[in-house]
């Protein structure tokens, strides 16, 4: 028995490495093999492509790269097709996997997506593809499971892994030992993004405001956890060109969760980490910035008025949201110091971040496991 796996960024690898560490003890001799990362390939993928290749974000740049990332969805299309493995897999990365899942259902292949689109966020249409294309939906946020059962698509909630991860209570005093940092330090974690893309329009907005709240309090700290060394060099550069060497940031190699559980309060790029921050029971302050042609697209396509992971799943401004020409450095060091001095509001993240961790807390490699053997009827 063969299973096959696409996964296009990091995030995507985690799920599905942790889906197929719930697979393997049931299917000791199955085959899986796709495209995937690290984390994947040492739960014993086989990947044709590195994912490298697919990782890329952003309207305009898949378009510019439109030709060879179908090119490589093609020839993959083809193998399993000629293969017919007992299912498809797709981690997340929408825009590739949808299309070749659809193609894969047609030939009558079971079709698994775990992580459903956010069609309750934007692109609501895409409804119609997912009905074409996916034979089961794996959903990590509750309230996505009576969306897809209302649109016929069969679906389970599994469970968000961060929420595994991540300590219901984190140890604040060790993460900051790990860090060199004295216990009593008064930390704040900048994280403007770990795309190339996200750290061009974020990052001198992040720094200067970390300037202006050192400014206003002197014995801040601030740490920056970097994806890599591509990431740390241009980080470094944009500092740089920016003029802005004085402010002292202590740049980290990996090591998010130690910089966020140190943390009193996080300047944080909307995305995944955002609910990271919000599951570490952090305030903090959610900004982003983008290419101008992009935003003024984009703005246009939402249907709520959140864009961050915790207030979605509030449902209201828990944190503040700058976006674009609103997230400039006064705004967010602004914003970010009442995160830092406002206790009572503090308090009141605290247990309502708590509230969402628990909402969250499954056991997302059983769960999503069992799913998938359901349909391979194993």
């Amino acid at each position: 028995m063969s299973l096959a796996l696409v996964a296009g960024e990091p995030s995507g690898d985690m799920l599905a490495a942790r889906l197929l560490s719930g697979l393997r003890p049931h299917l000791p001799q199955a085959r899986f093999h796709g495209i995937g990362g690290p984390r994947m390939i040492e739960q014993g993928l086989v990947s044709h492509w590195p994912m490298d290749q697919l990782t890329v974000r952003g309207l305009l740049p898949v378009l510019m790269r439109y030709r060879e990332l179908k090119g490589v969805q093609s020839a993959l299309r083809d193998q399993l097709l000629a293969e017919r493995p007992a299912a498809f897999i797709g981690a997340d990365y929408p825009g590739f996997n949808l299309g070749l899942e659809e193609q894969l259902k047609a030939a009558g292949i079971p079709t698994v997506h775990y992580i459903g689109p956010q069609i309750w966020a934007w692109r609501g249409g895409r409804i119609k593809k997912i009905q074409r294309a996916v034979s089961h939906m794996l959903v990590i946020f509750p309230f996505e499971e009576a969306i897809y059962k209302q649109a016929g698509v069969p679906v389970s909630y599994v469970g968000h892994p961060l929420a595994e991860l991540i300590p219901l209570k984190p140890d604040v005093g060790a993460a900051r030992r790990a860090l060199g940092l004295a216990e009593d330090a008064n930390v704040v974690a900048i994280m403007p993004g770990s795309r190339m893309s996200e750290l061009k329009y974020n990052t001198v907005a992040f720094v200067q405001a970390a300037r202006l709240l050192k400014q206003r309090d002197g014995s801040l700290r601030f740490v920056a956890p970097m994806a890599g060394e591509r990431q740390r060099a241009y980080f470094q550069q944009l500092v740089a060109q920016a003029g802005l060497q004085d402010v002292e940031i202590t740049l980290l190699d990996g090591q998010s969760h130690t910089a966020i559980a140190a943390a009193e309060a996080v300047m944080v790029a909307s995305g995944t980490a955002s609910l990271e921050v919000a599951l570490f029971k952090k305030p903090m302050v959610i900004a982003y910035k983008m290419m101008e042609l992009e935003w003024q697209i984009l703005r246009h396509f939402g249907y709520q008025p959140w864009i961050g992971l915790p207030n979605i799943l509030a449902r209201e401004f828990l944190v503040p949201e700058l976006l674009q020409h609103a997230a400039s450095a006064e705004a967010l060091a602004e914003a970010m110091w009442r995160q830092l001095s406002d206790a009572p509001h503090r308090q009141r993240l605290v247990q309502r971040f708590t509230d969402m961790h628990h909402s969250l807390l499954r056991d997302s490699a059983a769960e999503s496991a069992a799913a998938v053997l359901r349909i391979i009827g194993a």
